[in-house]
């Protein structure tokens, strides 16, 4: 068996190969189009090898084109599809064919164009006996049109039907006599109704009319027959024909809303429908009346009766759209929701496109749609009725009438419904999705001239006021409509989109945050003020000038930035949290076009930030500082004498390394931060893309962390993405800073403090001018007098600090205080900046400088001179400009003020909190922290890509850093005489 399947196996694949074609490396497989109406009249379509081949002998092309039919005088002899037809000549004496071109036959009068027998109206062709056998002759048998019978012949001319009843009811025949009028196939009389006339198609979008073929068969005739003989189906039908005119009337003319119109007004004396006194019996209701305020009263008068909630026992979030939908003739099709995306042209999932459909989720739909598949896909219009079904407490199921605004209705040539006065509005029910029907000029089954589609659809949804229950008032449609001109199908393409929104008034918020801006404004302006006063007595300065002016209102933007960030961040959080955790429904996220107030606060606060943070910037890289130094020459060393070839005695000079160390040192904590940037913006980050914050910024009920990929994803809130991003941010940002206070500066590294340590090491003390008379002390004077010195001598004083075998290191012995705040006298000043002009001109009066004396060796006197000056007068050996030391008050401190003017004698104030690093960014987390807050916030508002917004954050971050450091080493090279090339 093994070696009889094995022969068998090969024998197959050796059959294989033999019948099985194989693939050259040259073939191609590439061919021309070729489409079934480019094929000539004697070939038709192969739909096996996509192209046109001939038909046969005597044969032309069918009229789908994809096979072949006899010429006119040929019977057929067989038939097997495509070209394989055989045809046959008729005799002379049998010229025509039969109606199924099987066979010849005499015809009694003319022939058609095809070759069949032909028939004088009124009459029926007749080619077979009642049995089915072919007569020699065919026959013209006229149809019965007597008061017995009614009948005439059917369109095919092969049957007698009964004549159409208004024929009958009108003549008493089956012909339309005149004076009576004959239209749309049907027969009135003449005083009945009004002459038939021209009746458009109006596109106001092109702001042209044409003769529509559809109208012109059935507007007049379903006009009449609603009227006279109150036909449900031409009432229907004459209600769409003006819901195809866009529901437009003109009082001058006489077109399809006139004419329903005119048949509205005749049926007054007629009951209403369900008690709506818009809706008269027999006809459709396609208005809600044209009275001006009607439209504000229909849409927010009464609320609809069923409650909504997100969550709990009560929970319903699904609302029921149904329709009732009709077609282009009038005919009721069916009852059908609106789920599976009835009225959303973009295709998509089906849980997608229900999810419009859910309370509470903000949708939007966009896509591009070629007009070719439109017109294959709405071949003729169906109209739909809306409603919003609802169960009462009795288990009762009753449906609400939806209003549509449509944007395309005219009401004397004028586009009412684009008026933002919504009294002016006028509210309709019927709708279309495409009109592919009336824009066909003289055919029928042509192309049309003209399409009209829906490409805007938006449904709003508003909330009861005050409501606690989650009502709303009935939802409004606005339906917008493009006119087409049709020119090439496949290179043409439509933009439509579906909306669903929900809205409520604003006014209360914005109110509460109108009044919560005006007494937090008026509070920044008071802090303002006080900083202004304080900056004043700084500089020494009583006089209120341009600058002061600048001054306040640097201060003044500062404060009110972060009154703008309390009440965006707390406006955000409000939306978030009443939103996200509400059971019953009771507020609603506001609309995008009521967010923008909300984000202009955002960018204010970061403009006015922005301004704070550069002149923060510029006032910290302008500060005036000197490094004095303690230490002391050791002995003398005998140096040499230039030029005279012998040597003298020189004090021995004291290293700049010191003073170069320290100043390194101070460089380096300029941009010294609590928090972390490159952690502070990973983390946030993490939380948003990974975790899944960001989802709670959706548009939507839902408070899940994580979606379905395959659902439907809401749009997001930008107040919604503000609120989660800077809730993240600033706690994110507290938890570094309470984390770098509590455990990092105690226990691993506290660089401010070292700082003030380094300073005591190197024998250095730092002053420091923020202000024109105001700045810092930090007193670095060694203890042991001087810190130049070896390993074993420095370990050894070391350890008698450490045992308190020395007197401590603050500025008052017995004390440990090091660091101050100094407010200097205007004297003190003056005397300042005479030293400090000629350091930082490296020239000078010659009361100071030797004129004789190169550039370098002037500056190296200067600085000695400002060392000594200062040292002299930490010391009090000026009595004319001495100083004492006090404690501040604590409204000094809160208000940062100081009420005692320097006007004899300095002030140093005891400063536990080394308040120095107020010129540093360690000093200014606060304002720092804010900024990259709003810059995170403002690029991620403007691009709504989170990632982005953290990259660029951190980018100017480190860019900002990189000019501070640059400048900021020009300064202190060029206010302390430090070389730059050893600021690293």
């Amino acid at each position: 068996m093994a070696l009889g399947s094995g022969w068998a196996v090969a024998a197959v694949a050796v059959l294989l190969q033999g019948v099985l074609p194989r693939v050259s490396q040259a073939q191609t497989f590439s061919f021309p189009l070729r489409r079934p109406e480019a094929c000539a009249r004697h070939q038709f379509f192969d739909i096996s090898m996509l192209t046109c081949a001939p038909c046969g002998a005597h044969q032309r092309q069918d009229a789908r084109g994809t096979s072949c039919v006899c010429l006119p005088g040929f019977q057929m002899i067989s038939n097997n599809g495509g070209a394989d037809i055989i045809c046959k000549k008729c005799p002379d004496d049998k010229k025509g064919v039969t109606e199924d071109g099987w066979n010849c036959i005499s015809c009694p009068a003319g022939l058609t164009a095809e070759g069949k027998c032909q028939c004088p109206s009124g009459h029926i062709l007749v080619e077979r006996d009642v049995n089915g056998a072919l007569l020699s002759q065919a026959t013209c048998r006229p149809c019965d049109g007597s008061e017995n019978s009614f009948t005439v012949a059917n369109v095919l001319g092969n049957r007698c039907v009964r004549c159409e009843p208004t024929f009958i009811n009108t003549s008493r025949s089956c012909a339309c006599l005149k004076p009576n009028t004959l239209t749309g196939g049907l027969c009135f009389s003449t005083g009945n109704f009004p002459p038939p006339m021209i009746s458009p198609a109006r596109y106001g979008e092109l702001g042209m009319s044409i003769p529509s073929e559809w109208f012109a068969r059935y507007l007049h005739s379903s006009a009449a027959a609603c009227s006279v003989y109150a036909n449900l189906t031409a009432c229907q039908a004459l209600g769409n024909m003006c819901v195809m005119n866009m529901n437009s009337y003109n009082y001058a003319t006489f077109d399809a809303c006139g004419l329903f119109h005119l048949v509205s007004e005749s049926t007054a004396g007629l009951s209403n429908v369900h008690s709506v006194s818009f809706w008269k019996q027999n006809l459709p209701w396609l208005f809600y009346g044209y009275q001006l305020g009607l439209a504000p009263q229909v849409l927010s008068t009464t609320p609809f009766p069923s409650n909504f909630s997100f969550k709990g026992q009560n929970q319903n979030t699904q609302m029921k759209f149904v329709a009732a939908s009709y077609d282009v003739r009038g005919n009721f099709l069916k009852w059908q929701t609106l789920e599976g995306g009835i009225l959303q042209l973009c295709p998509d999932t089906e849980t997608r496109l229900n999810a419009a459909y859910s309370f509470g989720t903000t949708y939007q739909q966009d896509c591009v749609i070629p007009l070719s598949k439109i017109l294959i896909d709405f071949p003729s219009p169906i109209f739909y009725d809306l409603y919003l079904e609802y169960t009462d407490e009795n288990q009762h199921q009753y449906i609400w009438a939806l209003p549509v605004l449509n944007l395309n209705l005219q009401h004397n040539k004028m586009f009412v419904n684009r008026d933002s006065n919504s009294g002016k509005w006028i509210l309709t029910r019927r709708i279309f999705l495409v009109d592919a029907l009336s824009g066909r000029e003289n055919d029928l089954g042509s192309q049309p001239r003209l399409i009209r589609i829906a490409t805007q659809i938006s449904l709003s949804i508003h909330l009861v006021p005050n409501t606690k229950k989650g009502n709303i008032y009935p939802p409004l449609i606005t339906i917008g409509y493009s006119d087409i001109d049709v020119k090439d199908p496949n290179s043409q393409f439509v933009k439509v989109s579906f909306s669903v929104e929900y809205e409520m008034n604003q006014e209360e918020p914005r109110i509460q945050t109108d009044i919560a801006l005006g007494v937090l404004g008026g509070l920044a302006v008071l802090t303002a003020l006080l900083k202004t006063a304080g900056w004043k007595r700084r500089i020494g300065s009583p006089m209120i000038d341009l600058q002061t002016v600048m001054k306040f209102l640097v201060y003044y933007a500062g404060d009110l930035t972060n009154v703008f960030v309390i009440i965006t961040v707390a406006t955000g959080l409000y939306w978030l949290i009443f939103f996200k955790a509400q059971k019953s429904v009771s507020v609603f996220l506001p609309t995008p076009t009521q967010e923008e107030r909300f984000v202009t606060f955002v960018g204010c606060a970061f403009a006015l930030k922005a301004l704070q943070f550069l002149h923060k910037l510029i006032s910290q890289v302008t500060i005036d500082i000197f490094f004095i130094d303690w230490e002391r020459p050791k002995g003398k060393v005998l140096k040499a004498v230039e030029g005279e070839g012998g040597v003298r005695s020189a004090t021995v000079p004291v290293s700049i390394w010191r003073t170069y160390f320290v100043a390194n040192e101070w460089n380096e904590i300029q941009t010294v931060r609590k928090i972390n940037p490159l952690f502070q913006g990973l983390t946030v980050l993490f939380f948003l893309e990974v975790v899944g914050f960001k989802n709670l910024a959706l548009m939507d009920s839902s408070s899940s962390l994580s979606r379905d990929p395959s659902s439907y994803i809401a749009p997001y809130s930008r107040i919604l993405r503000y609120a989660v991003s800077s809730a993240l941010w600033l706690v994110i940002g507290m938890i570094q800073i309470v984390f770098f206070a509590v455990f990092y500066e105690r226990f691993i590294e506290d660089k401010i403090r070292q700082f003030v340590d380094l300073c005591s090491m190197s024998n250095i003390s730092v002053f420091l001018l923020s202000h024109k008379c105001f700045g810092y002390y930090i007193h670095g004077r060694s203890v042991h007098g001087h810190a130049d010195t070896n390993m074993e001598e420095m370990n050894l004083n070391l350890k008698r600090e450490a045992e308190n075998l020395c007197s401590q290191r603050g500025l008052v012995p017995n004390t440990e205080g090091q660091t101050f705040q100094i407010a200097i006298s205007s004297q003190m000043r003056q005397h300042y900046d005479r030293i400090h002009e000629t350091l930082i001109r490296k020239n000078g009066p010659a009361r100071l400088l030797s004129s004789s004396a190169s550039t370098f060796e002037q500056s190296i006197k200067a600085y000695n001179t400002m060392n000594k000056f200062l040292g002299s007068f930490i010391d009090h050996v000026h009595k004319d400009m001495d100083y004492f030391i006090k404690d501040k008050l604590l409204l000094e401190k809160i208000l940062g003020i100081e009420f005692m003017e320097p006007m004899e004698k300095s002030i140093f104030y005891n400063d536990d909190g080394h308040s120095f690093s107020s010129v540093l960014y360690y000093g200014n987390e606060a304002t720092l922290l804010i900024y990259d807050l709003l810059f995170f916030c403002v690029v991620d508002l403007a691009c709504q890509d989170f990632i982005l917004a953290a990259f660029l954050t951190y980018l100017q971050q480190e860019v900002f850093k990189f000019i501070r450091n640059i400048v900021g080493q020009k300064n202190l090279a060029s206010k302390t005489l430090v070389d730059q090339r050893f600021l690293i």
